[in-house]
């Protein structure tokens, strides 16, 4: 088969062609001989998500060597900055650019909903006949999870299934300041350290948030910076717009206070990412989903300490389940290959860890068979490691316990269930309603989200565009769906 990709094409034609891709592509090529063979490997292009690296085409010569080998195939790894990510695979997807796995999840590029709209490709048999590993390797948990419509279009990676919120610290700012993390919780309870932090680093980033973050309330989401959710204690499975309850008000207003007291940066709302404040240590406090010893990951991430104390409980959300996948392009011309390699790269700690941590002796070094230890070269290949694959063979750092992944092991088994875990909205009958819907959080969402503006202005003004763009009638069919998924489940 000619190496040229097919143009991404309606999602009927492309079932239509699916078994003869699967058939024929990643054997042979025009000329009759064998591909994808160490002589002959076969070139599988990867966009990822994440800041791009300097030394990313660097490391992937190398990995491209040991794929070669392995299972032939060499790779071209292409990363899209977070704020990027998910406009650029769309227009991609749509124009069919070359691409045979990407990146996927529940708040990037979202997972559902592109395996309805035809962009990924369902690897039920697949994963049978080629990744067999993965099975092996997940928690049934994650592939059951993230079925769409009772078949899988992408692979999770193996890491922590429930989500926890902590807020973060930049442990250097805390301990010249001598403030205590200990008795904060809730976003009110951050504001004595904000305002030490202030009124003495002038520089630096109190509260550090961009235009992708949001407060955390205690909702469950339809889909996700959406405002349709039930509450995290639902006995009735209610859908509500969540701009419109008391918990959701309340802490708008915080943020439009401290915003205005400075503690949140000016340029929020159109900030992609904190990635030069986190490379500086110029920010103070954050809110990030946890694991079990993020602080340490984070700390030799940034190359400074950052400790963490809980901000809720530790939840199964579908974002968790599938907050970070891998998926094989539905144009793929290798789709058995994109498996094979995903397969290799979820099971073998070697092409797992060359990925996530670079070149042995360049970017880091073993400091004995499952711990290792970043050189210099590692600030031009620092990944997103969550983003890459299956996290419990990848090596633990010096400051990491040895008993890390048991602990994994454990906090996935202690995660308590959220009341829409398994429930996927099917959004074929709204979709005018949901493009008009997202244009007006385009509008209002970061702004709001962010404390840039007073929410008892532009709050009423978000809602009443919401209600003019037909979010009554997305709840009312997301509710109609609900209940009918409630009912057969036994819900």
């Amino acid at each position: 088969m000619s190496n040229k990709r097919k143009r991404f094409m309606p999602l009927l034609a492309l079932l239509m062609v699916a078994s003869l891709v699967l058939g024929a592509c990643g054997s042979k090529n025009e000329s009759g001989g064998e591909v994808g063979t160490a002589e002959k490997p076969v070139e599988l292009i990867w966009y990822t998500i994440g800041t791009p690296q300097k030394d990313v085409d660097k490391v992937m010569a190398e990995v491209s060597k040991y794929t070669a080998e392995k299972i032939g195939v060499t790779i071209k790894m292409n990363m899209v900055d977070w704020g990027d990510y998910a406009q650029k695979l769309q227009v991609m997807t749509a124009s069919g650019d070359p691409v045979d796995i990407m990146f996927t999840a529940s708040w990037a590029f979202d997972y559902v909903q592109n395996a309805r709209k035809g962009a990924f490709l369902q690897i039920d048999d697949l994963l049978k006949e080629k990744g067999q590993g993965i099975v092996s390797a997940l928690d049934p948990a994650f592939l059951e999870g993230s079925k769409v419509d009772g078949h899988n279009y992408g692979i999770p990676a193996n890491k922590e299934l429930p989500a926890q919120e902590v807020w973060r610290f930049n442990k250097q700012l805390l301990d010249k300041y001598n403030l205590d993390m200990s008795g904060v919780y809730t976003l009110e309870s951050l504001e004595p350290l904000l305002k030490t932090i202030k009124e003495n680093e002038p520089d630096v980033y109190a509260l550090a948030v961009d235009k992708n973050q949001m407060p955390y309330v205690k909702y469950d989401y339809i889909i996700e910076k959406l405002p349709m959710a039930v509450a995290l204690d639902t006995t009735d499975y209610k859908i509500v717009n969540v701009l419109d309850t008391p918990e959701m008000k309340q802490i708008l207003g915080t943020m439009h206070k401290y915003y205005k007291a400075g503690y949140i940066p000016t340029e929020a709302a159109t900030m992609d990412s904190m990635t030069d404040a986190q490379t500086t240590g110029k920010w103070f406090a954050d809110r990030a989903t946890s694991q079990p010893f993020a602080d340490n990951l984070w700390s030799a991430s940034y190359g400074y300490p950052v400790v963490s104390t809980p901000a809720s409980d530790a939840l199964i959300y579908n974002w968790s389940v599938m907050g970070s996948m891998q998926a094989i392009s539905a144009n793929s011309a290798y789709p058995e290959k994109a498996m094979e390699f995903l397969n290799l790269l979820n099971t073998d700690p070697v092409l797992r860890n060359m990925i996530d941590s670079g070149i042995e002796d360049v970017h880091y070094k073993k400091v004995s068979d499952t711990v290792m230890e970043n050189l210099d070269e590692s600030k031009n290949y620092d990944m997103p490691t969550f983003s890459l694959g299956n996290l419990m063979i990848t090596y633990l750092n010096t400051t990491d316990p040895t008993n890390k992944w048991e602990e994994f092991k454990k906090f996935n088994d202690a995660g308590t269930v959220a009341p829409l875990l398994g429930f996927n909205f099917d959004t074929s009958k709204v979709t005018t309603e949901i493009a008009s819907v997202q244009n007006v959080k385009e509008e209002y969402w970061a702004a709001l989200m962010t404390g840039t503006v007073d929410p008892e202005v532009y709050l009423p003004r978000a809602n009443e565009k919401f209600k003019a763009a037909g979010l009554d009638k997305i709840i009312v069919e997301a509710q109609r769906q609900l209940d009918e998924w409630r009912a057969a489940n036994g819900k």
